[in-house]
């Protein structure tokens, strides 16, 4: 069940023509500040935004016919993916969320002609329904990041890395659910063995930092963040991401929410870009001071998705709350 480098150079060409080649370009300021060569991949400008198209559509593309629709629970950014996905494909897609994705999101993915529906407090609930739809409606369950398909998909960015930047000793990745680490890891450490692979996520409800410390799948309640993407469960029944995270990441960096504010700041201000506070969180470690890396080092900025009200709060200085929200 887990995938493998065939899987992944499989996946790099299914999804020629449906995906955004997006460069990695390297930043002077970060340069200087860690003493080695950063670069930045700029998967936020992806279309829909996020890396997430490329584990969606590697997963919509491997259907079998016939399904009714594709459904999903979502923090936002695969929702929106896998609405596009299935847009182009001509497929129903339902997309589950809690109430604590942001409208923005939410917009998004009816924006694309997917239907937007908010169940509970936190991903696992919204999963509830998108279980009920397979079982009683005939639709096709994608899963965020628990899928070997999805990881493969994820794992063409780790690809792109290597080919970009093939002296790199190291690679930050954000966290959540584990799907884009697990292929990002997997990939570049095939291609190279010594690379070093360092999670970054936030304080605030990181589920797969508490599974890690606890050995095993934990539930861990869920909380508002700048980092909402990286937010909900990994489930308590995972079947592949919490075994590749714990085999392959080398490090685990955990941000308060003042710091991946910072980070925001620093790509609007120093880089000219808008990235959303998950995107951001392996620049915000380096600007903490919290990973020193040991050599030429690459960060993935994975979303676009910010609110454009919320993003100029932070640039004029701000740290929101979204908890007192």
């Amino acid at each position: 069940m887990t995938p493998g480098l065939a899987e992944f150079h499989a996946a790099q060409t299914r999804l020629q023509g449906h995906l955004r080649h997006t460069a990695c370009l390297r930043s002077d300021a970060l340069a200087d500040l860690t003493g080695v060569p950063v670069w930045l991949k700029q998967e936020h400008l992806q279309i829909t935004g996020a890396f997430k198209l490329r584990g969606a559509t590697n997963a919509i593309l491997q259907l079998p016919a016939g399904v009714a629709g594709v459904t999903t629970a979502s923090t936002g950014n695969h929702g929106r993916a896998l609405a596009h996905a299935a847009r182009a494909l001509g497929l129903r897609a339902v997309i589950c969320m809690s109430r604590l994705v942001p409208e923005n999101k939410r917009a998004a993915v009816a924006a694309l002609g997917a239907e937007a529906r908010i169940i509970g407090a936190s991903q696992d609930e919204a999963l509830l329904e998108a279980m009920r739809l397979v079982a009683e409606e005939g639709f096709a369950l994608i899963p965020p990041f628990d899928h070997p398909h999805v990881i493969a998909g994820q794992a063409t960015l780790g690809l792109e890395m290597a080919a970009a930047v093939p002296d790199a000793a190291e690679v930050l990745v954000p966290l959540s659910g584990g799907g884009l680490l697990a292929g990002v890891a997997a990939a570049m450490k095939a291609v190279n063995p010594s690379i070093k692979v360092i999670g970054v996520s936030m304080e605030r409800g990181a589920a797969m930092a508490a599974s890690l410390a606890a050995g095993h799948p934990v539930d861990t309640p869920e909380r508002a963040t700048l980092a909402d993407s990286l937010g909900g469960g990994i489930g308590l029944q995972n079947r592949l991401t919490y075994a590749m995270v714990r085999d392959l990441m080398d490090d685990l960096i955990l941000l308060t929410e003042d710091e991946i504010a910072e980070g925001i700041r620093h790509l609007h201000r120093i880089e000219g870009q808008v990235v959303e506070g998950a995107g951001a969180v392996g620049v915000a470690a380096l600007l903490a001071g919290k990973h020193r890396p040991k050599g030429p080092v690459v960060l993935p900025l994975t979303g676009a998705n910010i609110d454009p009200a919320l993003h100029a709060r932070i640039i004029a200085g701000e740290t929101p709350d979204p908890e007192a929200a």
